[in-house]
């Protein structure tokens, strides 16, 4: 299942997808957790301190590598080279699982334990910095995690959990299509629905899954609030937090100790993601793919590339959970 965590800046989006992430981890369930936000907290949330998520390996700079990892022996595709953020799989593509050891995961992903046995994979886009000032724009990081998603074979019972950029900026790919369901973390504000707004226009012409966590949520005033905003689409709301706040100095207890609404918040929230596998549609998902891509390649990709990069589309190819029985693909990553 791919899930997606998406809201305003400071809205609580990271926080509560580390809470969901923690969920799931103590549940048993396999979970791969990703940082597409430009503030890069995720990893500090789930418990890292600054110095060893600063030092986690970042997608963007293994993205030469990906790509020629995730091309395989796809003969629609020339050369790594040619290949953009929204390139499709194809046949001979090579295809990501999220419960395997692939190269891709050794160069990029991090195992962080949690309490006890828990543990999850975590990957991260890599920080906006200094370098990257007026020559670079931050969606060309989080490229990497789109062409990741593009190659993504994934079954019910297992999780990619993806911390998105704040605010609308989530829009300006393709990706926002590439989840199962997507979470918008909103506080009872005017400002805090202003996203929702956004977010369920798109949602809806593109059959996107929404639904709202109210977050920050005080009393019933607030819980009204919310709900003459955004209706029906408010699935749970998340109050005041100790363990929170503990988390947040750097020092949070075991999990099992955040407070019992909370807890079963996010067994609401657990059930709502899995409920969403029944709506799966891998032909629509692999439409809205190929759409996006075409798009891209005529916008700029075919200028950039000097290809022509429509011809990358397999038109007999669907990606779906029937390929998670061909065997994964070999081959090595550099680091």
């Amino acid at each position: 299942m791919k899930i997606a965590f998406v809201g305003k800046g400071g809205s609580g989006k990271t926080t509560l997808s580390s809470l969901f992430v923690r969920h799931l981890a103590a549940a048993q369930v396999p979970v791969l957790a990703i940082d597409a936000d430009i503030n890069q907290h995720l990893g500090p949330a789930l418990g890292l301190d600054e110095d060893d998520a600063a030092a986690l390996p970042a997608l963007g700079a293994h993205l030469p590598e990906i790509k020629e990892y995730l091309r395989g022996a796809n003969p629609r595709i020339g050369s790594a080279a040619t290949m953009i953020k929204t390139t499709p799989p194809g046949h001979g593509s090579r295809l990501l699982r999220l419960v395997e050891d692939n190269p891709v995961y050794t160069a990029c992903a991090h195992t962080v334990a949690l309490d006890g046995d828990a543990a999850v994979r975590l990957m991260v886009t890599g920080p906006f910095n200094e370098s990257d000032l007026g020559v670079a724009c931050y969606h060309s990081k989080v490229g990497a995690v789109e062409l990741c998603l593009n190659h993504l074979v994934d079954g019910r019972d297992e999780y990619l959990v993806v911390d998105m950029t704040a605010g609308s900026d989530s829009f300006a790919s393709g990706m926002f299509t590439r989840f199962d369901m997507t979470f918008l973390v909103a506080e009872p504000t005017r400002k805090g629905v202003a996203v929702y707004r956004q977010y369920k226009e798109y949602a809806r012409d593109f059959g996107v899954g929404l639904a709202v966590i109210g977050n920050k949520v005080q009393g019933e005033d607030d819980l009204a609030f919310l709900r003459a905003e955004v209706g029906n689409d408010l699935l749970v709301a998340f109050g005041h937090s100790d363990w929170v706040r503990a988390m947040e100095k750097g020092r949070p207890p075991r999990f099992e100790l955040l407070e019992q609404a909370n807890r079963e918040a996010l067994r609401t929230v657990h059930a709502h993601a899995d409920r969403a596998y029944e709506a799966r549609d891998w032909a629509r998902y692999t439409r809205q793919m190929t759409h996006f891509h075409e798009k891209n390649a005529r916008n700029w990709g075919n200028e950039k590339t000097g290809a022509d990069l429509v011809a990358q589309i397999d038109p007999t190819f669907v990606l779906s959970e029937a390929l998670l029985a061909e065997p994964a693909g070999a081959g090595t990553l550099s680091a």
